[in-house]
């Protein structure tokens, strides 16, 4: 996969934020090997997005990129042909977005999504890695619901609730989200509030007034490096991984062997 951006050269007097998204760049774009599990898995979650969201709302269409963060994702739909408002709760991102993207189609709206209002609402709305950030993933939804027109969509990713390695509680099973509040928005992995499963997703969207038009599960233990099993991948062809990450992605029965979940949900037209 080819991901086409601008490379900018590393400056230590760049404030925390910067050098924080730039290490992630680095194992996410730039090609720093040293966590090849963590590469691969978000290479393969950028490929099934962009794929995704190509076909379920084909470019030119407005498109907003929530929890954008260091804006790759905003970075290639724009390049593929979207008109994308990229939107994170980190307004201080914004300059570091802009050092990486030649399309200049991009424009910014930093802030809060429950505060956040659109005066046209977008054809499609993408996020990525964020739902099992936040208290009340079913608001999120319903706010997600309430910027995208009739007919639009909704492209979300999470890590995958029925993973056999997740040892986080189901929403559906907390008495009262709201004491999740205090520590809710938090970036990266030690933010995760809820993972939550297929069938939460399903039963969310509905609440919300959504339909699932799509749910895919992927990425198994050797894709994302895990269990150990990321000591093998400097060993073995980024090709083999590819196909074994295939085989795995149609096969049902191991589903909780699979660390991704991708869910493209669509509004009604009424």
């Amino acid at each position: 996969m080819e991901i086409e951006l601008r490379h900018p050269a590393f400056d230590p007097s760049w404030p925390a934020e910067w050098i924080g998204a730039y290490r992630f760049d680095s194992f996410e774009m730039w090609g720093d090997r040293s966590k090849l599990g963590y590469t691969y898995a978000y290479r393969e979650r950028y490929a099934r997005v962009l794929q995704a969201v190509r076909k379920a709302m084909p470019p030119p269409a407005r498109l907003l990129d929530f929890a954008a963060a260091q804006g790759n994702f905003s970075i290639g739909f724009a390049a593929a042909g979207y008109d994308v408002v990229w939107n994170d709760i980190r307004s201080d991102l914004v300059e570091y977005v802009k050092l990486k993207d030649d399309t200049g189609r991009i424009s910014y709206r930093p802030g809060n999504l429950f505060e956040f209002a659109s005066l046209e609402p977008f054809d499609i709305v993408f996020a990525g890695e964020a739902i099992e950030h936040v208290a009340h993933p079913d608001e999120f939804l319903r706010k997600l619901a309430s910027v995208v027109r009739p007919g639009g969509a909704i492209v979300i990713t999470t890590p995958n609730g029925l993973y056999f390695r997740n040892n986080l509680p189901r929403f559906s099973d907390c008495p009262d989200p709201s004491v999740f509040e205090s520590v809710q928005f938090k970036p990266d992995s030690d933010g995760h509030i809820f993972l939550l499963y297929p069938d939460e997703i399903r039963d969310l969207a509905e609440k919300a007034g959504l339909e699932v038009e799509r749910l895919d599960l992927f990425a198994n233990p050797l894709t994302a490096g895990h269990v150990k099993l990321g000591h093998l991948l400097p060993w073995l062809p980024e090709v083999l991984v590819r196909r074994l990450e295939g085989f795995s992605s149609h096969a049902g029965i191991l589903d909780r062997l699979k660390t991704g979940m991708l869910a493209v949900l669509r509004r009604a037209r009424r």
